[in-house]
């Protein structure tokens, strides 16, 4: 996506889907290659538009990386080659992992969440990297020949865009490496200890995509919060400079530091593995739609699940729970149950997880959110945001362009034209309206 810095209207964009890959049960993994490919040619063909438009790409000052937080690559710092497939956040093969680092690590899961404010999971970098230097021969010989570079997808991509083999910068930012259960929130240090435990000696150095999102819905004052809908569903409150850890289930993780010298900021985040990702179950292995679009229209045929409920627990249950041996379940089917029902059902899943997020959030802040912004590709579908807003019972906005990222705001108004759906009750809706941003098309 290309903005104008002053007016934030969006100029020209790309998009590209990125193929996973599941050659075991739990396992998900992508093509690093397809990945830095993809970028490729989002930028040529963005390009191509805005030479459409008569806009010269010298104009172009900055540029800026969102990407998946915990998907993890190994590579070949001499050849520029991946040692072997990204391993996706949401895999699971690294259970075992856990066990074994569990027995390992002094005070267990107290140890790591204080010093990183993770819980130890399969959902985190250091663990993906602890089965690769454990599982896969070419990163074992690769790092004892010292040619290993480890990094999350923003390392991968940055390294590759900036020279790769040939001079490559490796790095990361602040927003990323706490994700990889290696980072310590409270120092901004690589954490020793855990490096030792995990026994990591690789050595590593943008904005993951839910910070980016978080800076993007301009949540810079305490309590303020953004759920995006993707892949997964990420709902991430502003805790300010406090580090808050949470007594039901969510995370704490690093917010955003704008600046070298600038201070960090937290948040408390609470992660769904599957959102999107039932959509496109639905489409790729049920056959029940041929494009995602086709969701909203199954589910608008009927305006209920008729008592059906799904639990899209493909990857076990993140927050709050934190259950890795979950699975998925479709429940209350009758003979009148048709596909229109499931696709309901679906998007209720969403809504629900979302839910029990929001309740845990609400219960650690002490304060309940008024209102939550959304984004991400789901957030265009009218159904699930209402269905969100209903569920909540709070009011559900998203900016215009859903995949909204730091650098596309309008930094000079400070305000943002939005979609909201509010609560299907008028005096909640009127509160809404006196409430939110000026600028609004509302769906009653």
């Amino acid at each position: 996506q290309v903005f104008n810095s002053k007016t934030a209207e969006l100029l020209s964009h790309h998009q590209v889907e990125i193929k996973q890959e599941f050659p075991r049960e739990g396992w998900v993994e992508q093509d690093p290659k397809e990945i830095l490919q993809s970028v490729y040619e989002c930028i040529e063909k963005t390009c191509e538009k805005l030479g459409q438009l008569n806009i010269d790409i010298s104009n172009i000052k900055a540029i800026g990386v969102s990407n998946q937080r915990e998907t993890t690559v190994v590579w070949d710092k001499l050849t520029g080659e991946p040692l072997y497939n990204a391993v996706v956040w949401l895999d699971l093969r690294t259970q075992s992992t856990v066990e074994n680092l569990s027995k390992r690590i002094p005070g267990n899961n107290n140890f790591v969440k204080s010093k990183t404010g993770l819980p130890l999971s399969t959902y985190f970098s250091a663990v993906k990297l602890r089965w690769l230097l454990d599982n896969v021969r070419k990163v074992q010989r690769a790092v004892e020949e010292d040619r290993a570079l480890f990094g999350t997808i923003d390392s991968w991509l940055i390294w590759s865009l900036t020279g790769g083999a040939n001079g490559g910068v490796h790095c990361t930012d602040v927003t990323n490496a706490s994700r990889t259960m290696l980072f310590n929130i409270h120092s901004l240090e690589w954490d020793k200890e855990l490096c030792d435990v995990v026994y990591c000696h690789l050595c590593f150095q943008c904005l993951g995509d839910q910070s980016a999102a978080l800076v993007g819905q301009m949540c810079f004052q305490d309590g303020q919060a953004k759920n995006t809908y993707g892949t997964g569903c990420f709902l991430l409150c502003n805790t300010g400079r406090k580090c808050v850890f949470s007594e039901h289930g969510l995370l704490t993780t690093v917010a955003y530091k704008l600046g070298r010298d600038k201070p960090v900021y937290y948040a408390l985040e609470g992660s769904v593995a599957i959102a999107g990702a039932v959509i496109r179950w639905l489409r790729d292995n049920l056959g029940i739609i041929k494009t995602s679009e086709e969701i909203e229209k199954l589910a608008k045929e009927v305006g209920t699940s008729y008592g059906c409920y799904f639990v899209p627990a493909f990857s076990g249950l993140y927050a709050p729970y934190w259950e890795p041996s979950a699975r998925g379940i479709i429940c209350g089917l009758t003979q009148f149950t048709n596909k229109c029902h499931i696709a309901f059902a679906a998007l209720e899943a969403v809504c629900f997880q979302t839910r029990e997020i929001l309740d845990a959030m609400n219960r650690d802040c002490g304060i309940p959110l008024s209102h939550l912004q959304v984004d991400g590709g789901m957030t265009n579908n009218k159904i699930l945001m209402q269905l969100q807003a209903d569920i909540l019972y709070i009011p559900v906005g998203h900016p215009r362009c859903p995949k909204q990222l730091p650098w596309e705001l309008p930094w000079q108004q400070g305000l943002q034209k939005e979609l909201a759906f509010g609560v299907s009750n008028p005096r909640i809706y009127q509160h809404m309206l006196n409430n939110l941003f000026k600028y609004l098309t509302i769906y009653s």
